[in-house]
């Protein structure tokens, strides 16, 4: 994991993750074919691992939050004696600590990590994991009141979910802003069209990227984007009078056209732009 935090480059592919040595002897980090990775001399499992999912698809993971707001991994199979969930079952017992590679793109991931299994639910053929250190101490399961399920359910959309996501929309607008084109990624958040409160799926056509100034103007309404993917600023802010950032990062975004995907199926879902478009007009 300390060499994971060494990458200049968040997403990692299979070739990359090959490289990894310890002590003289190279052990790769993921396995080609096999979603849980146990290195031969282990005895529990390194890693775990999500295929991609395209665009207009929700993700595998994203129906697996249980009742308690944790996340669930499933088995290898159906037998919870195969020796990748055995493997699971030993980091589980150990209180190991896992990466996950969850797919953004075919061939790239996304390293999650620490992540603990938790607990085991062999009728769902299913772990339960702990993507945050404060969610170890949870029992999975166990009946809680609806303020500390929320909490422990907003954790694990903040460190799986929305990471992902996140990620796949960057990589969809190849890391520049949609409006403006700034190309710095660490100013650049991944915006939902249709948000999480009113549940708004994780899925690329149900977000754009945005830089921070122009994200916090969207959120706001103080930004909208029509279904024909023209920018359109708050009225009263065009008539405002303030500085460079108003003028230049703002009032004259009004009218210009979203920077898009080239691919079709990973651009802004003309549905969901039409009701948030009435919102912003509502504003």
């Amino acid at each position: 994991m300390a060499w994971l935090d060494e990458r200049t480059d968040p997403r990692v592919d299979f070739g990359w993750l090959a490289t990894f040595t310890y002590e003289g002897r190279r052990i790769p980090l993921m396995d080609r074919q096999r979603g849980i990775r146990k290195p031969a001399g282990m005895d529990a499992a390194l890693a775990i691992r999500t295929t991609f999912t395209p665009p207009n698809q929700l993700p595998p993971y994203n129906d697996e939050i249980g009742a308690d707001g944790l996340q669930r991994y499933k088995y290898r199979g159906t037998d919870p004696d195969h020796p990748e969930n055995v493997a699971l079952r030993r980091a589980m017992e150990q209180r190991l600590p896992l990466i996950w590679f969850v797919g953004v793109a075919s061939g790239l991931y996304e390293p999650i990590y620490p992540v603990y299994v938790i607990g085991e639910e062999q009728a769902e053929l299913q772990f339960a994991l702990a993507v945050d250190e404060g969610q170890r101490f949870i029992t999975p399961g166990t009946p809680m009141d609806d303020t500390t399920r929320r909490y422990v359910e907003r954790i694990t959309r903040a460190r799986l979910h929305q990471r992902v996501f996140r990620m796949q929309v960057l990589l969809a607008y190849t890391d520049s802003c949609a409006i403006c084109r700034l190309k710095h990624p660490t100013l650049l958040d991944a915006a939902h069209i249709i948000g999480d409160a009113e549940e708004g799926e994780p899925v690329v056509p149900n977000g754009m990227s945005m830089c921070k100034i122009h994200h916090a103007a969207f959120d706001q309404n103080l930004l909208g984007v029509s279904p024909d993917l023209t920018v359109a600023i708050n009225r009263d802010l065009m008539e405002e009078v303030d500085g460079p950032m108003l003028k230049h990062g703002l009032q004259e975004m009004h009218g210009i056209r979203l920077h898009v995907p080239t691919s079709r199926a990973q651009r802004p879902d003309p549905e969901r732009l039409a009701a948030r478009y009435e919102t912003f007009l509502a504003g």
